[in-house]
């Protein structure tokens, strides 16, 4: 009995401490995520003011260009902009911390409300453009990276070239002129129909799909060449089944990040595309807000794609980590 509960002991404390060991690197890599939303949110928060206050001065906006200088020295002691920048700036670190972030110098709306009545917006031009890039990028890079070469690849590769190197707004116009002014048949403005989500989520998709597409097509060529593949073929799979059922799932390992960067940039880089159709997202706001100097508003946007951008790639870095098993092993 002692000689077969002693090593079943010892098996059961080692399960145990690895599980202990897991969870306390676990948690210890929680509070590294948030450890460093922390410093980037303090960068990101300490420049954006030093930078806006460069930008002029909001009480000049606010009450216009006849304004004498008593109606400029009250609005600067209404919103406190009378004060030392210093003083102002540890004002603002504190009231963060209480969750305070101002009220809109332009409509003394709660500067936050505005950004969070704008989101859904973006977030919603997002997710489409995203979703139209993944549908026809990772087909035509499978296509492209198990495809030989043919004329008809050739000249697809050419056109994805051209299409990396043009701008998405470029792309907008140009089907703006072509489908809403010379055809008519696709609205230009608005964001509740489904016809007006068409031609920005398009205008999104062009400038990212020649970039996955490569990425997968690179991907592919180099499953391809792997020994799993041969014994894949050498066990009677089918070429449709070598190039979507294994060769695809590897390559898409190293294009998760990629997505995951990809959608981070449209939820903080879509502003031209949102200005362009007239959506209204947090881009349009960021715009109007930075030509009207409304400090607290700008700043709220960017304390909301900070967070956005940083969620997005953390959990990109997790589901890599997911697909990858030689991820999770390493760590």
């Amino acid at each position: 009995m002692y000689a077969y509960g002693q090593p079943m002991l010892a098996i059961i404390t080692t399960r145990n401490s690895v599980e202990d060991s897991s969870a306390r690197m676990k948690r210890q890599q929680l509070l590294a995520r948030l450890r460093d939303l922390v410093i980037l949110l303090l960068a990101v928060t300490t420049a954006l003011f030093f930078m806006l206050r460069l930008a002029g001065d909001p009480a000049m906006v606010l009450a216009g260009a006849d304004a004498t200088p008593e109606q400029l020295a009250a609005l600067r002691a209404q919103y406190g902009l009378d004060r030392p920048l210093a003083i102002q700036f540890f004002m603002y670190l504190w009231s963060l911390l209480q969750f305070d972030f101002g009220a809109s110098l332009a409509s003394g709306v709660p500067a936050m409300e505005k950004v969070m009545d704008m989101l859904p917006a973006t977030l919603k031009l997002s997710g489409l453009a995203m979703g139209f890039t993944i549908v026809c990028a990772i087909p035509l890079g499978g296509w492209l990276g198990a495809r030989p070469e043919t004329p008809a690849r050739r000249i697809v590769a050419a056109i994805v070239f051209v299409l990396q190197g043009t701008p998405g707004f470029v792309v907008g116009l140009i089907m703006i002129q072509i489908f809403a002014v010379d055809l008519g048949w696709l609205p230009s403005m608005g964001h509740e129909e489904v016809s007006t989500w068409i031609l920005p989520t398009v205008s999104l998709g062009a400038f990212l799909i020649p970039k996955l597409t490569r990425v997968v097509a690179t991907n592919i060529n180099e499953s391809l060449q792997e020994d799993y593949i041969r014994t894949a073929r050498a066990s009677g799979a089918s070429e449709f089944e070598v190039l979507w059922s294994y060769a695809l799932p590897n390559a898409m390992l190293g294009t998760t990040a990629l997505i995951g960067t990809m959608f981070a940039f449209l939820v903080s880089g879509a502003v031209v595309t949102e200005i362009i159709f007239s959506w209204p997202g947090i881009g349009w706001l960021l715009i109007e807000s930075t030509q009207n100097l409304d400090f607290p508003v700008v700043q709220a946007i960017a304390l909301v794609i900070t967070v956005l951008v940083f969620t997005i790639n953390t959990l990109a870095d997790l589901l890599f980590g997911l697909l990858d098993p030689r991820i999770r092993v390493r760590t």
